[in-house]
């Protein structure tokens, strides 16, 4: 027998802010009412509530909404208090101090990825607009396509049409069909690359953090493009397996 939820308000809540963050850009109550299935008083309704409450913002000048400022309060607990990051940052600090290059933790809100964790090179000089708890694309990161290699069938489709493969560099994947054939790549290989996809001149290695569950977070080892020679890149891969089995060993132990 299934249950049935209590308090449907929450749900289409759940569903307007859903709508709201994966946007892409302040949305109308009009394109949210229809992305939702909602009559626009129903919607409207529950929008003037969690502008209220801080969960949503409204610019009176277009009379669009974006996501509001309380829900940041949250973001951060949730990042101090993830059981992955207090298990897998001791250990990408001693893989940081083998590579001395920039290493990131992340994991999935629905088709995004967010920072983690951040871990800076000790004597190298680069620089990276990454920071804890900015989300970037799934399809331009290394750790992004980690989950997207991860998504069934259904779901990958869902994310193309709710997606646009926008470029970030002359070297972004923004073909569909170039980046499912990156997908079965990853799902072979279980390492994911991102060669100056996100950001110019910077190159990344991304492995998954597997449980039993599935694919609970994603790391990386970043570097400028010059220091990614075929010898470099072999044996910073061979690190990155290390710590993954250290990392999901002490996962399976909680």
């Amino acid at each position: 027998m299934t249950k049935k939820p209590y308090g449907t308000v929450l749900i289409k809540s759940a569903k307007i802010m859903d709508c709201i963050a994966f946007a892409g850009a302040p949305v109308t109550l009009k394109e949210i009412a229809e992305a939702v299935e909602m009559t626009t008083s129903t919607t409207l309704k529950i929008l003037d509530t969690l502008v209220l409450i801080g969960y949503a913002t409204k610019d009176e000048s277009d009379k669009t909404y974006q996501l509001g400022p309380s829900l940041i309060k949250f973001g951060n607990t949730m990042i101090d208090n993830s059981t992955l990051k207090k298990i897998a940052v001791p250990i990408l600090e001693e893989l940081q101090a083998n590579v001395d290059e920039t290493i990131h933790l992340g994991v999935a809100n629905g088709f995004e990825l967010v920072y983690l964790d951040k871990l800076e090179p000790k004597n190298q000089s680069i620089y990276m607009s990454s920071r804890v708890g900015v989300s970037r694309p799934l399809y331009s990161t290394g750790m992004g396509k980690i989950f997207l290699s991860s998504f069934e069938e259904e779901k990958i489709a869902q994310y193309f049409e709710m997606t646009e493969l926008e470029a970030y560099t002359d070297k972004t994947i923004t073909n569909q069909e170039a980046l499912r054939e990156e997908i079965e790549r990853i799902k072979a290989t279980a390492i994911a690359y991102d060669d100056e996809e996100m950001e110019k001149d910077c190159y990344c290695i991304a492995m998954p953090i597997e449980s039993e569950t599935g694919i609970d977070g994603s790391f990386s080892v970043s570097m400028p493009k010059f220091r990614a020679d075929d010898a470099t890149i072999a044996e910073i891969i061979s690190t990155m397996q290390q710590a993954k089995i250290e990392i999901e060993s002490q996962l399976c132990e909680k």
